[in-house]
């Protein structure tokens, strides 16, 4: 009688967010990174609520958003070396005693003073959202709830861009533009003593090569690659669409004048980005990453478009929500790719250099989109213009984005299994004359000792294994072939002195 094959039970949000520690991460997360949609607000209302220029403010925002964004990748890396807690705590410490510092220097205090409080400020912001993505392998193990969490983990960080202003502007028009500071350096505390005092957060342990990978080449390791390089500049080239949007929107308000258009615009965007995460989150995606990533990205550059019919101001409103559907679809897709290209021991550096990569692209837009404030109709052709760049460099560079199959967003590889028939033939030669390289995964850890040909092997260590160059064992008895799951000392191995390069599993790591 034929067996009915397994069905998975389709995967619900409820499920998702029921899984232990999820809501507090998300919840954690979102709160330290608050500030990073408040204190620009935040630091306009102070300094030109007290007679300050429009300039110094502008400046002193910028400086705190450029700071912020370039030492991402050296905290990154610092995390991966030495854990969560040692980065994030002190660095939340740091940047919240700088925001806590200007309500005491006062607007009127020196300008250099205060330019240095807000670069510390930004140069010390915990890398939350980069350590949260690390987090979510230990947290989360089935891959397909997996995709779900980290689209709507993309998705929620656009929404601090719409509740950091109205958060900000609501504590300055009602206790004063102090507050809004001061409540931004409580909540970089809060936000990141959530995170670092959860389990996950606590446990986690920066991965650690085993002995026998040191003699390894060391490219391996290394994190710079063509395919990387390649990823950051089509990130990079989006960013600039997103820079353009903020001018997009003043401009669009003025001519239409309606000053409220300024704050709902770039609302409706994140919005729209939101509920693209949510929509994004439940689809069967089955393409590799680089595939996606192309895909969602001329999604992306079409949503666009619509720009240029220069809209009404309530028409427009639906213009900005349409492109901001697609951005959580090509984030989402650029971690997914990153997380096929970067070392298992340098990841949360690498999703540090995508958001540096974006945010430079954003910071790029806003200068451009300044110099065009005065022909509408090429400012609204900047947002467009940027994405398409996006597309043809993730289309021209799918090659070196990774493997074209089989790894599709975070999940692992399938197993390679043989057959349980009576009548197979043997997978491995009974003559011992000739040992063989078992096969192990780089990133799961998982373990394959069948004998492959030349074409087989070679398409293993394509997509992601790699051969043990120490130990050559032979699975010489019946019971030491492994599927998947921790590994076992093989029956037989040709160096008892030398520690097999399988014996302990690296799942979980």
């Amino acid at each position: 009688m034929a067996e009915r094959p397994l069905v998975s039970p389709p995967v619900t949000y409820r499920a998702v967010l029921g899984t232990r520690h999820v809501l507090r991460l998300l919840a954690g997360t979102l709160t330290g990174r608050m500030p990073s949609g408040m204190v620009a607000v935040s630091l306009v209302l102070w300094v030109t609520r007290s007679g300050g220029s429009l300039a110094t403010a502008s400046t002193l925002a910028a400086i705190y958003g450029l700071t912020a964004s370039v030492t991402q990748p050296v905290k990154g890396r610092l995390m991966d070396r030495h854990g969560q807690t040692r980065v994030s705590a002190p660095a939340a410490i740091v940047s919240s005693s700088s925001l806590l510092a200007l309500p005491v220097i006062g607007p009127g205090g020196s300008t250099w003073l205060i330019g240095a409080a807000v670069a510390l400020a930004g140069l010390s912001a915990p890398p939350l959202e980069s350590g949260l993505r690390s987090l979510w392998p230990s947290v989360v193990t089935d891959p397909g709830q997996r995709k779900v969490i980290q689209a709507l983990d993309t998705g929620a960080q656009g929404l601090m861009y719409v509740a950091g202003p109205l958060l900000a502007t609501w504590l300055a028009t009602t206790f004063g533009a102090d507050a809004a500071l001061t409540a931004a350096s409580a909540l970089v505390l809060v936000g990141t003593a959530t995170v670092l005092t959860s389990a996950p957060s606590r446990t986690w342990r920066p991965h650690r090569e085993e002995a026998v990978e040191s003699a390894r080449p060391a490219k391996r390791h290394r994190l710079v690659s063509g395919g990387m390089v390649l990823l950051c500049m089509g990130l990079a080239a989006l960013g600039v669409s997103l820079g353009g949007l903020g001018v997009w929107a003043a401009a669009t308000a003025e001519t239409n004048q309606a000053a409220w258009l300024t704050g709902v615009l770039p609302a409706a965007f994140s919005t729209g980005s939101f509920l693209g995460g949510l929509l994004f989150a439940r689809l069967a995606r089955r393409a590799a990453p680089a595939t996606q990533l192309s895909c969602t990205a001329a999604l992306f550059t079409v949503g666009w478009l619509a720009l240029l019919t220069q809209p009404g101001p309530h028409a427009a409103i639906v213009t900005a929500a349409l492109p901001g559907l697609f951005l959580t679809m090509v984030i989402t897709c650029g971690f997914e790719t990153i997380d096929a290209l970067a070392p298992a021991s340098r990841t949360t550096e690498a999703y540090s250099w995508l958001i540096l990569a974006v945010g430079t692209g954003q910071a790029a837009g806003t200068v451009l989109a300044g110099t065009l404030a005065d022909h509408l109709l090429g400012l609204s052709a900047l947002p467009a213009a940027g994405a398409a760049i996006a597309t043809t460099v993730f289309a021209l560079s799918r090659p070196a984005l990774g493997p074209a199959a089989g790894r599709a967003g975070t999940a692992a590889p399938p197993p390679h299994r043989v057959p349980a028939t009576a009548d197979r033939t043997p997978a491995l030669p009974e003559s011992p004359a000739e040992p063989f390289m078992p096969i192990r995964h780089s990133i799961t850890g998982e373990i394959t000792t069948t004998a492959y040909n030349a074409a087989a092997r070679r398409i293993l260590l394509q997509d992601g294994f790699e051969e043990t160059p120490v130990c050559a064992c032979r699975a010489a008895e019946a019971g030491t072939e492994r599927a998947h799951g921790p590994a076992r000392q093989p029956a037989s191995c040709s160096s008892p002195a030398t520690p097999c390069a399988w014996t302990e599993s690296s799942v979980g790591r």
